[in-house]
């Protein structure tokens, strides 16, 4: 495979930190379904015989990186083009909300408020993945950052989520701070997809001082037995 852990971060996840998380079906490695919709191809061959294998038990997924071939079982219903960026350094930003780490009793909470925002890439069991983390009005879950792909020296920051009715507070540059900087005392990475057309969070995101490193594709697979 590639040197740099982050060309394909799904193996590097699947065969390094996420092990107990991995599902071989032939050259496709993906997650356990039920914790993230998340594969990829692992060798030159690209056969499709495994992505059809693990489309039969999840029915719609991502492969992340190259484009997969497909047997006619399968189509390609998006390419998602995003920006992987990576942080060196620490964020120096104050934290003014208090940022609860999210335990189980949150979790459907967590559930539903990233699926209001970005539905399709988040399960029940994906707070299994990493630390997720929130800020609450009251009794009421408004905004929430965690941690997806682990690897041995890097940690994906994902759902970067607030509630529609309470954006533009800076409560997501709170919450990425927090979560980037528990990365770090970690001594790890923090690295992050976002869409390229994503304009506003790709500018805050460059503001906490991230970089872009490449582009890289979330193609989103569904079996044609559902169509």
């Amino acid at each position: 495979m590639r040197s740099n852990p982050l060309d394909n971060p799904v193996y590097a996840a699947l065969t390094q930190t996420h092990a107990a998380f991995a599902e071989q079906q032939l050259d496709f490695l993906g997650y356990n379904p039920a914790v993230c919709p998340f594969g990829c191809i692992t060798t030159a061959l690209n056969k499709v015989a495994g992505i059809d294998t693990y489309g039969n038990e999840i029915e719609r997924f991502f492969c992340v990186g190259e484009q997969p071939q497909l047997s006619e079982n399968m189509l390609i219903k998006q390419e998602l083009i995003c920006d992987q960026m990576v942080l060196e350094t620490p964020i120096d930003l104050p934290i003014m909300n208090k940022i609860v780490h999210l335990q189980p009793e949150h979790y459907n909470a967590l559930y539903d408020l990233v699926n209001l925002v970005q539905p399709g890439y988040f399960t029940h069991e994906t707070p299994k993945m990493g630390n997720y983390y929130g800020i609450f009005e009251g009794k009421e879950l408004i905004a929430v950052t965690g941690e997806r792909m682990k690897m041995n020296a890097f940690t994906e920051i994902s759902a970067v989520i607030t509630h529609p009715n309470h954006t533009g507070k800076g409560l997501a540059k709170q919450l990425v701070t927090h979560v980037a900087n528990s990365i770090f005392a970690e001594n790890k990475l923090p690295f992050l997809h976002v869409a390229e057309n994503n304009l506003g969070a790709i500018k805050l995101y460059e503001k906490l001082g991230f970089v872009f490193r490449r582009k890289i594709s979330f193609w989103h697979l569904q079996s044609k037995k559902i169509v």
